[in-house]
This record gives structure tokens, sequence and C-alpha cells, in this order.
């Protein structure tokens, strides 16, 4: 995350930060930070099945489920964050119409 983090404060600097995107266009890509989001949620969702979660959700403490409501409250808008940052603000939009009309039909 350094790399990354000067980034930042070039830009709260206000200062040009050539430098600091060079030193990030020479990471790998497996280094990068969009490869870590990118990564984690293949990981996170690889295995993700309906049937499971609807078990969870049968079986959950009142106080369980509000746990986990608590923990997804801010990811859809960060998801689209991201998104928006690295498609733009069209094409996030078109990939999440896209992704609601293809749940909707699971």
């Amino acid at each position: 995350m350094r790399p990354y983090l000067n980034f930042v404060m070039a830009v709260m600097r206000n200062a040009n930060p050539t430098a600091e995107l060079e030193v990030i266009r020479q990471l790998p890509l497996d280094k990068r930070y969009v490869w870590r989001v990118a990564s984690v949620l293949e990981w996170g969702f690889a295995h993700v099945d309906d049937l499971s979660v609807s078990a969870d959700r049968q079986t959950l403490t009142t106080e369980d489920f509000a746990k986990i409501m608590e923990l997804l409250a801010f990811r859809p808008v960060q998801f689209c964050v991201f998104l928006k940052a690295l498609i733009g603000e069209e094409e996030m939009v078109r990939t999440m119409f896209q992704a609601i009309g293809m749940a909707k039909q699971l």
C-alpha cells in the first residue's frame, strides 16, 4: 500500500503525482490495489450459493443477523465507488443494472 499512500499524499498536497504514479505503473499486477480487491471478491464469492445463504438466514439469531447486516451495509456503495473509479460512471451503472437483472432471474 505504500506506493498508493504516497500517491494520495501527493494529491492531497496538490503536488504533481507523476513520480508516485510511475512507481505504481511499475508494480506487477498481483501487487496492485485493484488486483487485491478483485481477487478478494473472487475468493469471497467463488462458492456463493443461495441455498447456503438461505440456510444461514433461517438459522441466524436476530443479533447475529444484525451483525451481518452491519458488515454489509456499505459494501454495495463501496463496490460502486470501486467500479466507478475503474470503468467510469456510465459503465458502473450499466454493470450494476445488468447484475441486478441477472440476480432477479436466479
